[in-house]
């Protein structure tokens, strides 16, 4: 099926309301949405990349012959919703940061990259265009944190057996800045095209990668201070053969 199409016959781009929260406020802003991009093995440490190689590795996921690569996945995945459906319980959340092209210049805010773990062993495409993307409703001006990028933390908690337990935790300096993914991405420098929407990479699971009910991540920005964060529920389907 194709996109629906304009009048002038280009495609119709979806869009995400959002909030741009900068120094002097927030304000309301509408996303043009045309492109989602999920970046993995970003990590800046060979070892560090590594670690998360053999994470995945436990649960049969192999590594792709290509560090940073770039999986292209539905952009109707992105939601903003308090919870999402998935189908089976083999299936789990990672923060990540995430980058979005507007024609005002890109933002930055904070997302999950929600994956189907089973059939990631044996397709991480397939696995990553099976479950939402869910995406905090609040983004910063990628300008104003620029200058001190290394500095921003990504944390989250996931609920496991009905407790609440710290599941990730990291400076964003433990992977590739934004601007050198964006421009590995693109092949050349400069700006994230507007529509694009990068997700930028995440950290190893303190304890493993695994399931939860709920999932909790934040992107804090301590020489600003100030943070976003997003938490949704996760309802298992049932596996119906």
């Amino acid at each position: 099926m194709t996109d629906p199409l304009r009048p002038d016959g280009s495609p119709k781009l979806a869009a995400l309301s959002l909030r741009l929260a900068g120094t002097t406020g927030t304000v309301a802003i509408t996303a043009p949405i045309a492109d989602l991009v999920i970046s993995g093995w970003t990590g800046r440490d060979t070892a560090s990349l590594m670690e998360h190689a053999e994470e995945l590795a436990a649960i049969g996921v192999a590594r792709p012959r290509r560090m940073p690569c770039y999986y292209r996945v539905a952009a109707n995945l992105l939601t903003t919703a308090p919870s999402i459906q998935v189908v089976g319980g083999d299936t789990s959340g990672e923060v990540e940061s995430v980058l979005i092209g507007t024609p005002a210049g890109t933002i930055v805010g904070v997302g999950s990259d929600h994956t189907d773990r089973r059939v990631e062993s044996y397709s991480i495409a397939v696995s990553k265009q099976l479950c939402a993307k869910p995406v905090a409703g609040e983004f910063w001006r990628l300008d104003d944190v620029r200058a001190h990028w290394d500095a921003l933390t990504m944390r989250a908690f996931a609920v496991i057996d009905e407790q609440r337990i710290l599941y990730q935790e990291s400076l964003v300096s433990a992977l590739r800045p934004p601007d050198e993914l964006v421009a590995d991405y693109l092949g050349s420098a400069g700006p994230l095209p507007s529509g694009i929407v990068m997700f930028c990479g995440t950290c190893s699971a303190i304890g493993g990668i695994r399931p939860a009910a709920r999932f909790e991540f934040s992107l804090t920005d301590p020489v600003l201070g100030r943070s976003i964060t997003h938490a949704y529920d996760v309802v298992q389907l049932p596996v119906v053969s």
